[in-house]
This record gives C-alpha cells, structure tokens and sequence, in this order.
C-alpha cells in the first residue's frame, strides 16, 4: 500500500524532520515546552520520556508509550461494543417504524461514524497530543500568539467544560448502569423479573469504583483488562450471530420479510434514530484521546480505526439481523433486554450465558472508557482549563489518578437518576456539536497548515460531509419536536463562560485553592507533569 499512514519509521522521520512543533504556544501555566517533534523523538529515542517506557532520570514525569496496536484496536471496538448493541435496537426499531429501515440507518451509521474516525486519523496523526477535540480546537482555533487572546480557547474549554463536567461522567454512567442490570439479572428468579432498581443501582457505583481502582493502579493492568474484555464480547456477538443463522436456516424469515412497512417519514423522528444508533457506535474516537500513550502512532493510529470501524459495522448488522430472526418487531420493542430474551429462546439451558456476556461486554466498555476520559480531563488541567491538580500524575503509576477519580465521582452522581433514554439523547445532543466542530477544525487547518506534512490524509469531501450530517442532527430534533431539554444543553455549554473568563483567561484563583492541592498532592501521591514531544 502506498499511503503515507503504512510506511516504515524511517520514512516517517524524514518526512517529519525539519518541520516545527504543530503545537505551537505556551500553556497558560507554563508547563508546556515548545520543542519541535519528530517521529524519531516520539518512536525511537531510548532517553526520551516518551520512549515506550520509564522517564529518563532528568526528564519530566510523563506518561508512558504502553498502548500499541492491538490494544489499540481493543480500545476502539471495546468502547463501541457495549451497551449500545443491547440498549439501542429498541430505541431505533421504535423510531424508524420497520425492519428495513432500522438496518438501513444502523449501516448508515457505521458509515458515519467511519467517516468521522477517518478524519480523526488525520487530525491524530496531525496534531499528536492526547485529548482529543480539546487538542484540535487549540490548534485550530488558537494557534500560537492566539493563544493569548480572550476568544481562541474558548472552543476547547467549553468542549473540556461540557466533556469533563457531561459527557464523559453519562457516558461512563450509561455503560455501567446497563452492566449492572445485565449482571442482577444473571441472578433473577425470574427472566421477566425486572431487579430492584436500588441493587442496579448498586453494582453500577461498584463497577465504577472497580473499574477507577484498575485504571490508577497501572495502565498495563488496564490495557490487559481491556484485550481480555473485549475478546469476550466479540465471543457474545459470535454466539448471537451463529444462533439468528441457524434460526434463519431453519426458515424463520418472517419478521425480516416485513421489510419497509410502517417507515417513518418523520425528519425528527430519522434524526433522533441516529441518535439511538450512533449511540452503539459511540467510542470511534477514543484512541485519539490517548495518542501520548500510542506506541507509533503515526501508522498505529491510522491501522487501528480502519481495522476497527468496519469489524464493529458488520458485527452490528449481523446482530441485528439474528434478533430479528427471533424476534418479531412487537417482541423486540416490548423487550427491556434485548440480548437475554434472545438467549431465552435460542440457547435453552445455556441462557444464562448471555446476561453474562452482556455483563462483560459493557465491563470492557466502561472500562476503556473511563481510560480515555481521564487523558482528556488530565489534558485539559495541563492546558490551563482546569485546576492544576487534575493534570498530575502518581509519582510511581504514571497514572492520571487525580483526573480518574474526578471522572468516577461525577459518574457516580449520575447513576442516581438512571434514566437511560433521556441520557442516551442528551449526551448524543452535545456530543455531535463537538463532533461537527472538529470537522471544522480539520477543514480550518487545511488552510493554516497546509506545509506541514501529514502522514494520513483523506479527502476533504470527507469532513465535509460529516460537519454537515452533524448539523443536521443537531438542529433536526430541535425544529421538528422542540423539548426544553436541548435548551438545558445550550445553556449548560454556554455557562461554561462564567468560569472561563475569570479562571482561564484572567488566571484568578480561588482562595485556599494551593492548600487544597498540596493536600490532594500528598495524599494521592501525584506530581506535576510536562506535555511529551510530538509524536
């Protein structure tokens, strides 16, 4: 293969060599240093930080280049198959009204969310901090000397503001709360016994505890436990799919034959479906909120979503395609656990088996994404955007313990209301007004960086298509059935400026607030870091 995302090492350092940082600037407090970057210093220099293993005794902590290739496939498919797969057939089926129109917008949402991991790959291999969006905002919209001023941050603060505070901790909640349910029930009476809601609730604040413990203790324990999961959910997929196969072969084509009958023809309705589907399909960009910690990322990162994406794609499909051979659509609707009610049928004694697939699938998903939302609230501190603790890390770990037990305790919050519709629509909401902003970053940075070389590139029709499609899905809900909730979401991102202005652009500081970091310093045992080399 010709494309520059697959060539060797060596080829990638000369590409790069010569070529300034892409980051540019200094972090409002003073921890970033402006060193130019190259494949070299980031994939082969032994003495470097971020050279794969320990810091160089005179080096900055830092953390540690542990994530290679197939964890970094892990972590993609991990986080996508999750609780979507098992929450969401039901919300989208109900929507779009028909058997072919529910597959019809489950592949359209694999090749969505395709195309928008597509662009990430170029933005990750472009700008090569971890964070994600907040990175490629900065970049983007503030640029070195713009860094100073009062209107270049602020996409990436209100992103960090919305992400640390919201999405991250919902995310993180919905994963749990639905691995929680799925695990109570292994031990139900009864399948159509529906569990306390206080025992769901429950298990899901220990998950979550469980799941922080693992990701500060090591990094390797957590990549470990992230292979081992997701190897055992995509054994869940393989038993659904061979099982609606067999089904299939026996005949049972019934439901699938009702095809198009009973579409919806509802603009809000089909956005809304979108939401319930890419939902499933949510984590595509996780990997680029690690990409500090990716081993080779220049190739890793490109291989690691090309790899990922179309495996998850075609797993969903065929997933839906097996309920569908069990299940008629009134089945499917009326079903509060999707997956249980096809084992019922299909697996006779075995049944039990699925509640406890389920149960590890969304273990894995939690797991990878509460991985990744630590990087992004640990950037975000580093950057300025938060308190200067968050950015720490475990003197001895090498962990962002700080950032992760942040993350957990909103998340634990959450998990009081446990609604997990209204949560599945709101996090979608405001998670694809990001989505289309890095769109436009990405299209920004054509123009303002249009010499820097790229190792992955894709056309920028692609981009394009995605910002648009992201427009469209958010204004789409909003004209057709207006709720009072998406205003709740544009005011929750817009008071994100009432921090913004005092603490991050003027620097003011909250009284006792040194105390109070010296207090967490010593009793996590964390340290202060400096952001590595470009990658």
């Amino acid at each position: 293969m010709d494309n520059p995302a697959f060539a060797g090492d060596d080829q990638q350092v000369k590409e790069r060599k010569g070529h300034e940082s892409v980051q540019g600037g200094g972090s409002p407090r003073g921890r970033r240093q402006n060193v130019e970057g190259t494949a070299e210093q980031a994939e082969r220099k032994p003495a470097a930080a971020v050279a794969g293993g320990a810091p160089a005794p005179n080096d900055a902590v830092n953390l540690e280049r542990r994530v290679g290739l197939i964890s970094g496939v892990a972590l993609i498919v991990g986080t996508m198959i999750g609780s979507g797969i098992f929450v969401s057939p039901k919300g989208l089926l109900e929507r779009t009204g028909s058997v072919g129109l529910s597959l019809i917008i489950w592949a359209a949402c694999g090749l969505l969310s395709l195309l928008g991991a597509l662009s990430y790959a170029e933005l990750g291999t472009l700008v090569s901090e971890s964070g994600a969006e907040h990175a490629y905002y900065m970049q983007a919209f503030a640029p070195n000397e713009k860094r100073k001023s009062w209107w270049g941050p602020i996409p990436a603060f209100l992103y960090a503001w919305v992400s640390v505070f919201l999405l991250k901790p919902s995310s993180l909640a919905i994963i749990c709360l639905t691995c929680a349910e799925y695990f109570v029930r292994i031990f139900a009476a009864s399948i159509d016994c529906l569990p306390p809601q206080e025992s769901v609730k429950l298990v899901a604040c220990v998950v979550i505890i469980l799941i922080t413990f693992i990701n500060s203790y090591s990094v390797t324990l957590a990549t470990k436990v992230q292979n081992i999961f997701t190897a055992a959910k995509l054994l869940a997929i393989l038993i659904i799919v061979v099982g609606g196969a067999v089904r299939l072969i026996q005949g049972n084509t019934q439901y699938l034959a009702t095809g198009f009958h009973g579409s919806t023809s509802s603009f809000g309705d089909i956005a809304t479906a979108f939401y319930s589907g890419l939902w499933a399909y949510d984590g595509w960009n996780n990997l680029n909120y690690v990409t500090e910690e990716l081993k080779k990322p220049y190739t890793n990162l490109p291989r690691a979503i090309i790899i990922g994406l179309p495996l998850v794609t075609v797993c969903y499909l065929l997933v839906n395609v097996s309920y569908l051979a069990v299940m008629s659509k009134e089945e499917l609707l009326s079903s509060e656990t999707v997956a249980v009610t096809f084992g019922n049928r299909v697996l006779g004694w075995a049944a039990f088996l699925m509640p406890l697939a389920v149960t590890l699938s969304t273990f894995g998903a939690a797991n990878g994404t509460a991985f990744t939302s630590g990087r992004l609230c640990f950037v975000a501190a580093r950057e300025g955007h938060m308190v200067d603790v968050l950015s720490y890390v475990h003197a001895k770990k090498l962990t962002p313990s700080p950032a992760l037990l942040f993350n957990a305790f909103i998340a634990l919050m959450m998990v009081i209301p446990s609604d997990i519709g209204s949560l599945i629509d709101f996090f979608s909401f405001t998670a694809w007004i990001f989505y289309g902003g890095a769109m436009l970053a990405l299209i920004i940075m054509r123009r303002t960086m249009k010499d820097v070389p790229r190792p992955y590139k894709v056309p920028i029709i692609i981009p394009v298509i995605v910002l648009v499609i992201s427009i469209y899905l958010v204004v789409g809900p909003i004209i057709d059935s207006p709720q009072i909730e998406y205003l709740y979401a544009s005011l929750f991102i817009l008071a994100g400026l009432v921090f913004y202005f005092p603490f991050v652009y003027f620097k003011k500081s909250v009284p006792g607030m040194g105390h109070l970091t010296t207090f967490f310093q010593l009793i996590l045992q964390v340290v202060p870091t400096d952001t590595m080399p470009d990658a």
